[in-house]
């Protein structure tokens, strides 16, 4: 690859990393828009109440959703304990004021056994108990839920349903959604990275969820640190007095949050700190991800497409020349919302596994990282969502000099 300016992590000594993966937090997810950079940059120059700046974004994501309400967390995983909390509490200060602790609290979350994974964390920080149901087909390993699973698993004890938005999932969201609201129950959805498509943006709310989380640094390319909760109008301001610092006199609380954020009449008094104090969103995030958001609503998915497209395709053909590599191209329906490129790594002719060739890339000034998910099947992908073509063209350089190619 090319010379290039020197970075500030250059000035650091901290390496750098060319990203075939996709949008992972880990490797600093993706690059935020340099529209909401200078947003952000902007934001530094005055002061600004917090709430009012919550209110015009949960008024933009409202109208992008089709929800009642929106509102901006500190991340996916952020709006996801937020949403477990208002599930849990509401706005009953006596709960709210004693979480995570929900000793003698309804506070059983259901979850396929097949959606669990390590983000459910998100989850158990409110203070949920997860209850699975179903089991794992051993044939397939895909999901085996029957509806009757959930109705059997409600209990008093139980305040929500979570529904992880996977392309294996084979019991549909309409269907979670119709058991859980018999029984008067929300249902959370983690859809996290489940942008593009932009449809997605209402179709979790068509469907009937109650709240849906969305990440603000990955498809958006907002700051990495922000995320998107959308949802009915009381759960979300609940999510609200979780999160919004209080920090004022009783006598001033009407002059603080806006109206449409908290029906303050029907509260008790001004709220303490919830347990999401800690998980803050400064204005320049708020900034960064509502320019963001905006200039996502508006941007071209389909040539968007054709450019990951290409990008792909140019992947599987270049790796496809090099002895001991096959690649071919994986649509998006067969593994992401992009389309990547699968390489198969022929040990015996490379003479490396995969395993090994992706920890050569990863020790590479600037690192290189590769999608290791299925190192152990000796095939790896690249991902075109967060790479340049100068960038792709580094990665097959290094790539063909790893196995000895010139």
């Amino acid at each position: 690859m090319e010379s290039h300016e020197s970075t500030i992590y250059d000035e650091m000594g901290v390496p750098t990393v060319i990203n075939a993966v996709g949008e992972h937090t880990r490797i600093s997810g993706t690059r935020m828009r340099a529209e909401a950079a200078e947003a952000m940059r902007r934001a530094t120059e005055a002061h600004v109440h917090l709430a009012d700046i919550q209110s015009h974004a949960s008024d933009l994501i409202a109208e992008a959703t089709g929800a009642e309400m929106g509102y901006v967390t500190s991340g996916a995983a952020a709006a996801l304990t937020l949403a477990t909390a208002a599930c849990i509490a509401d706005s009953d200060y006596r709960i709210t004021n004693r979480l995570p602790h929900t000793d003698g609290v309804p506070s059983d979350v259901l979850i396929a056994r097949a959606h669990r994974n390590e983000y459910e964390v998100a989850f158990r920080a409110a203070g949920a108990d997860l209850v699975g149901f179903g089991l794992n087909n051993l044939g397939n390993g895909v999901e085996d839920v029957e509806p009757w699973e959930i109705e059997t698993s409600i209990t008093d004890e139980t305040v929500a349903v979570a529904f992880i938005d996977r392309p294996f999932t084979e019991l549909s969201l309409e269907t979670v959604v119709e058991i859980a609201h018999d029984y008067d129950l929300p249902v959370i959805v983690d859809a996290a990275a489940e942008l593009p498509p932009k449809e997605n943006l209402t179709r979790y709310i068509d469907e009937g969820a109650d709240l849906v989380a969305f990440s603000g640094g990955k498809a958006v390319r907002g700051p990495q640190a922000t995320g998107i909760l959308a949802g009915r109008s009381e759960l979300v301001s609940a999510a609200a007095l979780q999160h919004l610092p209080s920090g004022v006199d009783t006598e001033f609380w009407e002059s603080g949050p806006p109206a449409k954020l908290f029906d303050m009449d029907a509260l008790p008094g001004v709220p303490r700190h919830g347990i999401g104090r800690g998980m803050k969103v400064g204005k320049e995030e708020l900034l960064g991800v509502v320019t963001a958001f905006e200039l996502f609503l508006d941007e071209d998915e389909e040539e968007l497409h054709r450019e990951w497209d290409e990008r792909a395709q140019r992947a599987a053909s270049y790796l496809g020349e090099i002895d001991g590599l096959d690649a071919h191209i994986c649509d998006g329906d067969e593994t992401r919302v992009a389309t990547t490129a699968l390489v198969s790594v022929n040990e015996r002719v490379a003479g490396v596994d995969a395993t090994e060739l992706i920890h050569r890339l990863r020790d590479e000034n600037p690192r290189i990282y590769v999608d290791e998910s299925q190192h152990g099947r000796g095939v790896f992908r690249i991902n075109p969502k967060c790479l340049t073509d100068e960038e792709l063209d580094h990665v097959v350089d290094r790539i063909r000099a790893n196995l000895g190619e010139a």
